[in-house]
């Protein structure tokens, strides 16, 4: 069984601490933008670049709601790879 390219760059996506806690956070449900920089400890500019990764692969989605972007899981299949991640530990 071939991997497709959907599911390459899923995993690939995933392939990153940062965008790891980003899904786990969100696993719980919808967060805003501005929520990841604290919750991460990372500088804003690297989250909207963790963002993008997370969001070209189809795993998060985003939507507007004023002047903040609210963030969700996208693609399921993330969540179980986390779950199966913990299952490990």
């Amino acid at each position: 069984m071939n991997p497709t390219g959907r599911e390459v760059k899923l995993l690939k996506a995933l392939a990153d601490g940062t965008r790891l806690k980003i899904v786990m956070l969100l696993a719980n449900g919808e967060r805003c933008a501005c929520e990841f920089v604290p919750l991460t400890g990372k500088a804003q500019p690297t989250v909207s670049l963790h963002l993008k990764v997370l969001s070209g692969a189809g795993i998060i989605a985003a939507r507007r709601e004023g002047k903040s972007i609210i963030y969700r899981i996208n693609d399921r299949r993330a969540l179980s790879i986390m779950k199966l991640l913990a299952a490990r530990r």
